[in-house]
């Protein structure tokens, strides 16, 4: 090796060390270069004059902590519907700062609000005419309620549509069974935005929601899902499943459009036609199977006089239709049920 030639990687820890002392040198000179000092940590509980914590929103920059007792002072009403809440247990047996706070933990300091009742914007109020954004409120409730199917809300169809937590929920008082509802059970309150699948619950043919065997958040997630449209499945089919396990197969012979979706053929929330069908049979049926040929059948014309009181009755439209022979037409698993007849 050559000794006149030094080895780069000798001079790496000079030239580090040169670096260094620069740099310090630099950091003397000019005291604005130097790290912030670290902020004040937060107060361990929530007493009257406290600062708020970071965890709260701050409506006012300069509001403090005035304890539960002043805000019963006026809203006596209020508070004695919010003693029996969930929300209201948890003040009693605080798990951490937060829940310590009681009405203030959600509406956040209230010193400024006490001196000006009347002023809106001093504290964070949960209804559509307050001067609290949507964002603000749901930005109050997720602080404690971020985890599970919440992790869904960001994005979801609810949240694009600037749906507030307070829309469907009243964490004021206890209306509903479980859960803190604005109405008294989940269907009624899905139903105050949702008329149209209202009236199809209403229908002659529909699933046992009206009855109480079921309710929408036993198939729809409304905190958001990874499913359009909220569905607590990975698809349609796979959500009726859950209810129509002889449907899913699989099946030796299976029928399309029952694999594809049940959609094709049957309406999810109600019908006038038997067993929720889009159309009556055989006309849904025929909506497939018009091809011609087949010996006449099944692609014959089939029109009112066809019925059971027309002038010329048929006995595919009779009864259950096309279904009288293709009794299986969800899908066979007998060596002969290529066409569905058993």
């Amino acid at each position: 090796m050559n000794r006149g030639i030094r080895s780069p990687i000798a001079t790496r820890p000079v030239a580090a060390t040169f670096l260094l002392l620069v740099s310090s040198i630099a950091l003397f000179a000019n005291p604005d270069l130097a790290p912030a000092a670290p902020e004040p940590a937060a107060p361990d509980s929530a007493t009257p004059g406290s600062a708020a914590p970071e965890s709260a929103a701050l409506v006012a920059a300069e509001a403090t902590y005035i304890g539960q007792a002043s805000c019963r002072a006026c809203h006596v009403i209020e508070a004695d519907h919010w003693a029996t809440t969930v929300h209201a247990r948890l003040s009693q047996r605080p798990r951490n700062d937060l829940e310590k706070l009681g009405c203030e933990g959600c509406h956040g300091p209230g010193s400024e609000h006490a001196k000006a009742p009347s002023e809106r914007g001093l504290i964070v109020s949960f209804t559509r005419q307050s001067a609290s954004s949507v964002e603000t409120m749901n930005g109050m409730c997720l602080g404690c309620h971020a985890g599970g199917t919440r992790i869904y809300w960001s994005g979801s169809a609810h949240e694009r549509q600037a749906i507030a937590c307070s829309d469907c929920h009243n964490p004021m008082a206890e209306q509903s069974s479980r859960g803190l509802l604005a109405k008294r059970s989940i269907s009624q309150t899905c139903f105050t935005c949702h008329p149209e699948q209202r009236a199809q619950f209403r229908k002659r043919s529909h699933m046992p929601l009206p009855e109480g065997k079921i309710t929408c958040s036993d198939c729809h997630a409304p905190h958001g899902s990874a499913t359009d449209p909220l569905l607590r499945a990975d698809s349609v089919n796979q959500l009726c499943y859950q209810c129509h396990a002889e449907k899913r197969g699989p099946f030796l012979w299976e029928h399309a459009p029952v694999v594809e979706s049940c959609l094709n053929c049957h309406h999810p929330h109600g019908s006038n036609h038997e067993g929720l069908l889009v159309s009556p049979a055989p006309f849904l049926c025929n909506q497939c199977h018009d091809q011609p040929g087949g010996f006449g059948h099944p692609n014959d014309l089939l029109t009112r006089g066809n019925l059971a009181s027309g002038a010329l009755p048929d006995e595919r439209i009779l009864n259950r239709g096309c279904v009288n022979c293709h009794a299986q037409i969800h899908g066979s698993n007998h060596p002969s049920g290529a066409r569905f007849h058993r």
